[in-house]
């Protein structure tokens, strides 16, 4: 788990974040919910290693986050940020292969069992056979789950996505939802997630991180957030939970969540 004691951060003297206590778990489907602005991609940006608190201390499995070196952290913690890099000229297998990096350098040598990781992350996010076509040239759900294959090539045990789902439409913030759980549930991947959509972390969550103004709002079990005046405070609007027309096989929640005007 990732641990957080007095982390704070600001910018231009307003507060980003204030956590006295978090403690964010790795194995488990954690979503990271809140307003824009409430701190969300700073504290991911935090776990990652992306940036450093201005106070405080982050700990994974009781070490200090600090005291990774690059690559080492780079293969204990896989990150996808939520503008995906350049990916120009690259085919699939091309974006999947970068996930090898931390394990062998830009001029380490490239074995069998390399090209078999590469070969088993594509089979797993099912773009196969897209392996040898341009990203670019892809819709935006595929070209997603080529960038996941990409965090699976990792072989990091905790991968980090910030609003994975933020740029897809309806039917491809599903599909990949869909397949971030089944990585979790069948392949021990933890994964902690941003996401937008309080329907999208009701259905797929096992845990739920809510921030507000910078602050932990709430943390805990998802179960516990299915309560309308908990979603009300959080969001500052009337919620009510209602119960799902047709609920998917395999949905963590029955309900469903409806802003009232």
């Amino acid at each position: 788990m990732f641990q957080l004691t007095d982390v704070g951060m600001a910018r231009d003297g307003r507060h980003i974040l204030s956590l006295p206590q978090l403690v964010v778990p790795t194995d488990q489907l954690c979503v990271v919910l809140g307003h824009n602005g409430s701190g969300k991609s700073t504290l991911v940006g935090l776990l990652s290693g992306q940036q450093t608190p201005d106070t405080g201390r982050i700990t994974l499995h009781g070490r200090d986050l600090g005291r990774f070196g690059t690559r080492e952290l780079a293969r204990a913690v896989a990150f996808l940020p939520q503008k995906l890099p350049p990916s120009v000229g690259l085919t699939v297998r091309e974006i999947v292969r970068l996930g090898r990096f931390p394990w062998r350098g830009a001029f380490g040598r490239w074995t069998a069992g390399d090209a078999r990781i590469i070969d088993e992350a594509m089979e797993r996010t099912g773009v196969t056979r897209f392996a040898n076509t341009l990203a670019d040239s892809l819709s935006g759900g595929e070209r997603q789950r080529a960038w996941i294959s990409m965090l699976l090539a990792q072989q990091s045990p905790v991968a980090i996505l910030d609003e994975p789902t933020s740029a897809l439409d309806v039917h491809h913030q599903y599909q990949v939802m869909d397949l971030l759980a089944a990585l979790n549930r069948d392949h021990g991947l933890g994964v902690v997630v941003i996401l937008h959509d309080i329907n999208l972390a009701l259905r797929y969550a096992s845990h739920v991180i809510a921030l507000r103004q910078g602050e932990v709002a709430f943390q805990g079990p998802a179960d516990l957030l299915l309560e309308e005046r908990a979603l009300s405070a959080l969001y500052r609007s009337s919620i009510r939970l209602i119960d799902h027309p047709a609920p998917p096989e395999g949905a963590r929640t029955r309900k469903v969540a409806v802003v009232c005007a």
